[in-house]
Order: structure tokens, then C-alpha cells, then sequence
């Protein structure tokens, strides 16, 4: 047990407020300043839990159900209690500017620019970019961040023919619609989007920093200009628990 607990005021018995319910208040007011987040969000074990509040151990099972019920909480078999991470909504339409969603939402975004390397086209980019075999692209990768934690990976795909100095605009910005106006494309929409899950990689748990067991929600989209040719193949890797698509 950890020293930020110990000085709390004790449980009020026979005050009228059941125990279990004090508990839930408790360890609520704990999820709400983000006292569990050394611990990556896991609560501590029941035993550790009936010694800190002095109660069996039904009491604090109730106390859990309660966190849980209003969706605080999550059990995950084997590994313990988990606080809930607050859920994105990822609107899916044809304007890619996640951003200005966000910023809807009340939510803080940023994007970081891994890496932009140009290299020849692989079979997925070479038939969404409609392509030849010899042909070259800008390869872009991205970390999307949201309320300043990773949200996504993203690999871009870009023509090199067509936006020969692409890879010189992201060394002054880390947008990709900024970069792709000052490389002559002043507005693309989505044309296209695949959606589907798999394991994570062990480069996306690292990065993503996520829970043993949880998939990745890869998003593998296609956007267009104004005349329909497309621009960009871009796939897109999600905590699958941090968001959900809305379309």
C-alpha cells in the first residue's frame, strides 16, 4: 500500500452511510485525482484494500460493483481491477480533420512526426495510390496524441512524383494537411475506410502503452482530391479501448 493513502479520515460507522458506499466515495475521489496512474490504472488488490479500510472483504466486493456498475472500473481476469480510461469518439466522414472534432469535444490534440522516409511502393500503397511498381512514395509516420497521451499510430503513405517535396515540409511542421498544402493540395477528403482489429505489435504496446490482451483497431483508409485521384493510403493503428468510431 502506498504512503498517499494511509492518512485518509477512517470509515464513519453507524452514520446511516453504509460502508461499501463510503468505500466507493473513497476510491472514487482516488480515480478522480489520478492516484492510481503509477500503477497503470490498477486499483489495489482486495486483500490491500480490506486493510486499508478495515472491513471484509464482501464490503469491498459491493464497493467495486458499485465503481464498476457506473462504468469507473473494469475487472480483468488474472490481472486485477482497471480505472476506465474516458472513451474518444472518432468521427468517420469524409473530412479527415480529426482535430477540429476533438476540439469539439472539449479535448486537446497534437501529432508528432515519427519518421518520413521515401522508399519504394509496397503492394497496398501501390494499388490505393494506383501506382506503378517502380514508383517511390513518402512513407509518414505519426503518433496522435489526445489530453497529451498516445491515441494512435499512423503510417501515410504520399507519391513522390506527385508531391516531390513533401518529406521538406514535415521538417517544419508536424501536420499532414499543412504539409500537404504547402505542396500544392489545398483540400482531399476520405474516400474509402477498412476497419478491423488485431493484436498489437510489441512496437504499439510499447508506444501505445497498452493493457496485456487488448487489441489495436486499425483503420486502412484512402483519400481523394477534388477530381477523385487519390492522394494518400493511410493505415491507422488505435487503443481499442480509448476510442470509438462514429459514423
Amino acid at each position: 500500500m502506498t504512503d498517499k493513502f494511509i492518512e485518509e479520515p477512517p470509515l464513519l460507522r453507524g452514520s446511516g452511510a453504509t460502508l461499501w458506499r463510503q468505500i466507493a466515495s473513497a476510491l472514487e475521489e482516488d480515480i478522480k485525482a489520478d492516484r492510481f496512474a503509477a500503477m497503470d490504472g490498477r486499483l489495489p488488490t482486495e486483500r490491500e484494500l480490506t486493510e486499508r479500510f478495515d472491513v471484509n472483504r464482501h464490503t469491498v466486493r459491493r464497493a467495486l460493483a458499485t465503481l464498476a456498475e457506473s462504468g469507473l472500473v473494469r475487472t480483468e481476469q488474472g490481472r486485477g481491477v482497471f480505472v476506465n480510461r474516458e472513451v474518444v469518439d472518432y468521427p468517420l466522414g469524409k473530412r479527415v480533420r480529426f482535430s477540429a472534432n476533438l476540439s469539439a469535444q472539449q479535448r486537446i490534440s497534437a501529432g508528432r512526426i515519427l519518421a518520413c522516409v521515401k522508399e519504394p511502393v509496397q503492394r497496398d500503397a501501390r494499388t490505393a495510390l494506383t501506382l506503378r511498381k517502380n514508383a517511390q512514395v513518402w512513407r509518414v509516420e505519426r503518433m496522435g496524441l489526445v489530453d497529451g497521451e498516445p491515441f494512435s499510430l499512423a503510417s501515410h503513405y504520399f507519391s513522390v512524383a506527385r508531391f516531390p517535396k513533401l518529406g521538406q515540409a514535415f521538417e517544419t511542421t508536424d501536420s499532414i494537411t499543412e504539409a500537404l498544402k504547402s505542396s500544392g493540395l489545398a483540400d482531399y477528403e476520405r474516400h474509402e475506410t477498412r476497419i478491423y482489429a488485431r493484436p498489437p505489435t510489441a512496437d504499439e504496446i510499447r508506444r501505445l502503452a497498452l493493457p496485456r490482451g487488448r487489441p489495436v483497431l486499425v483503420t486502412e483508409s484512402i483519400n481523394v482530391d477534388s477530381d477523385g485521384k487519390p492522394t494518400e493510403f493511410g493505415i491507422a493503428r488505435f487503443a481499442a479501448d480509448r476510442m470509438q468510431i462514429v459514423v
